[in-house]
């Protein structure tokens, strides 16, 4: 307690954990993911991060300063309401110092967003049977003024508020299915066909990118999901250019007769109170 966390990669110890980011490409799909689709904006920033971090070291240092930047700026802002100050020359500067890499976080995540959109697009049809139109919108606030604007226009607000009101932390995605959000309207068994196909096509730009396939890992998320959708997701799994895919699942027959099919590469392991079974088959 109290010493400082050691990170090692060998016997080398990393200066900064973030200097690991990357280094094992590696996609997880879980229950506890679903907050990606119905949870809050920071959920959504961070999947975004999260993703390009691990291919974009320039936005990771980006990222960093500007948060760094933001903390600074927030607590100026609530000392200078404590003391009733109602302008500062540091509050000034750390908003023009925060422009730089809140320009590169944007275009960046703008970017990322219009290669991500095609593919997702392309999984999610390929997923459902293509009954359902969806849509990834970006929404920032730099899609109208600058970060330097906005903070110079609501220094009087800000001050008030004792925080940062406008800016790339508080940029959204927003998730839709026809002309609705699916986290409100959509089904349960949407919501999750949309979080599989995001999180494959997170794998599919990943692997174009870094020219490596990432770690595919797939943890119990075949609830609430129709027979017809699972079968799709095991099927494209089976037999498009994925790499190493680990899967869990709670249904011990449903993976033996989808894996057991002639031309498909895949062991399959029953573990039941820490003993683990092998082989299973379809008729297992």
């Amino acid at each position: 307690k109290g010493s400082r966390k050691q990170v090692k990669r060998g016997q080398k110890e990393y200066e900064r954990l973030a200097d690991h980011i990357g280094l094992l490409p590696a996609v997880m799909i879980s229950p506890y993911d679903m907050n990606l689709v119905t949870g809050f904006s920071e959920d959504r920033r961070r999947f975004m991060d999260g993703v390009i971090a691990q291919y974009d070291r320039a936005y990771l240092e980006s990222l960093l300063n500007y948060n760094r930047l933001l903390s600074q700026r927030n607590a100026l802002l609530k000392h200078m309401a404590i003391e009733g100050i109602r302008k500062s020359e540091t509050l000034d500067i750390l908003s023009m110092q925060m422009e730089g890499p809140a320009q590169h976080i944007y275009e960046t995540r703008k970017a990322f967003l219009e290669r991500l959109t095609a593919v997702f697009q392309d999984y999610y049809e390929r997923l459902s049977g293509g009954k359902e139109q969806v849509s990834l919108t970006y929404q920032s606030h730099l899609h109208e003024k600058s970060q330097k604007e906005w903070l110079l226009e609501h220094t009087s607000r800000d001050l008030v508020l004792q925080h940062t009101g406008r800016g790339v932390h508080k940029d959204d995605l927003v998730f839709q299915l026809g002309e609705y959000a699916v986290k409100r309207m959509g089904s349960q068994g949407q919501q999750k066909t949309y979080l599989i196909a995001l999180k494959l096509s997170q794998y599919a730009l990943m692997a174009e990118i870094k020219k490596v396939k990432p770690i595919l890992m797939i943890d119990d998320v075949f609830d609430k999901l129709d027979e017809h959708r699972v079968a799709s997701l095991m099927k494209l799994i089976a037999t498009e250019a994925f790499g190493q895919v680990f899967i869990t699942d709670a249904h011990t027959g449903r993976l033996p007769a989808i894996f057991t099919q002639p031309g498909v590469d895949a062991e399959i392991y029953e573990v039941n109170e820490g003993a683990v079974k092998k082989p299973l088959t379809a008729e297992s």
